[in-house]
Parts: C-alpha cells; structure tokens; sequence
C-alpha cells in the first residue's frame, strides 16, 4: 500500500499530472494520458514504455 505523502507528490512522467491509486489493481491511474502504472513490491514503475494503456 502507498502512502498517501507519496501518492501527493508522485505525477505522471508523461503529462505531470496526478496520479489515483487503485489499490486492488495496484496501480497507479492517470486518466489525462489513459495510462496505468503498475506498483512491484510498493514501488511504483514510472516508465511509460512499460504503461498499461487503459
């Protein structure tokens, strides 16, 4: 689980802007840019070569 500091200042390296965390998928959403960042071990992967398009 994030936490919500972080979630606060983490932005979406494509259009820098926030970021929803959906905490079942455990991703991090940006609806802008229709991306989602996957989260491995608590750490969110902010690539957006390995996005998910949603």
């Amino acid at each position: 689980m994030l936490k919500k500091e972080l979630l606060e200042v983490l932005a979406c390296p494509k259009c820098k802007g926030g970021l929803e965390y959906d905490q079942e998928a455990q991703k991090l959403i940006c609806r802008p840019c229709k991306l989602a960042y996957r989260i491995e071990d608590d750490i969110p992967v902010m690539l957006i070569d390995e996005a998910e398009k949603i």
